[in-house]
């Protein structure tokens, strides 16, 4: 099978009416749809992510932090592609100026630091890539493709009063008390084939179409393939808007002429 399985995860700021195709049980509040990573690309985890109600104010340690705390090989880096979003959304990333770890400490005991972050007005098409180490939150009605490092490595400065455990000691440690890089975030437009990440854990472009000789040239490798607009055939299996599927090389891969998919492999 080249479609990867899928985890439906509850949350409490998550939807219960998904966009088409995806469906939430009855009752339900579903937040995120993650696609099992194949044994092949143990290391990358794609998702989509929906949300009625802000997520927490978090950070992710790079790897090193992560081996150092006993909690894994791997940090977490991130990008997030926006594909809707209501008036009003928008994402918190980085600092307005620059903070120290003490005044960070009491901004997140006392709440302030929702106030300190940077939102990011959004919009479908909208891209931002989260180095580890980046405070960041995502606003209420958004949805959006996050691509990231597969590890579980989230740390909670602060949750709107809600009842879940923080981690401060754990996040100011790892956090940067900076701006979010500019570079790091855009818009791109609808159509087009073009790269949205080049990063050190992994690559993701948007494909339209047929891929040319030189994409082929650098997804001659295991690869995942997320499909956005018409299906892609992964050698005898169709898959469709709402899944994700691993690829041994681009080469068993049959893209719809006027159809747009994700494509990313790791480093």
């Amino acid at each position: 099978m080249s479609a990867l399985p899928i985890r439906q995860v509850a949350k409490p700021w998550g939807r219960e009416q998904l966009p088409a195709p995806f469906v939430a049980p009855p009752g339900e509040k579903i937040g995120e749809i993650w696609f099992e990573p194949p044994p092949e690309l143990p290391s990358l985890l794609v998702k989509y992510i929906f949300t009625s109600e802000k997520l927490s104010v978090q950070v992710h340690p790079d790897d090193g932090q992560a081996r150092a705390a006993g909690q894994g090989a791997n940090g977490k880096e991130e990008c997030w592609l926006v594909i809707d979003a209501e008036p009003g959304a928008a994402l918190g990333v980085g600092f307005r100026e620059p903070i120290s770890a003490e005044a960070m400490r009491a901004a997140a005991l006392d709440g302030s630091i929702e106030d300190m972050l940077v939102w990011h007005p959004v919009r479908a098409g909208d891209f931002l890539y989260i180095p580890a180490n980046t405070v960041h939150a995502i606003g209420s009605g958004v949805s959006l493709i996050e691509v990231q490092q597969n590890a579980d490595l989230t740390y909670r400065l602060y949750d709107y009063g809600r009842p879940r455990e923080l981690h401060l000691d754990q996040g100011i440690a790892v956090a940067k008390g900076e701006p979010h890089d500019a570079h790091l975030r855009r818009h791109v437009p609808e159509r087009g084939t073009l790269e949205l990440a080049d990063g050190r854990y992994f690559r993701l472009h948007r494909v339209d179409g047929e891929p040319d000789a030189a994409m082929r040239a650098a997804y001659d490798r295991p690869m995942l393939v997320i499909p956005r607009q018409g299906a892609v055939r992964i050698g005898g299996e169709t898959l469709r808007p709402g899944s994700c599927g691993y690829a041994a090389t681009i080469s068993d891969v049959s893209f719809a002429p006027d159809g747009q998919a994700l494509i990313t492999h790791p480093r």
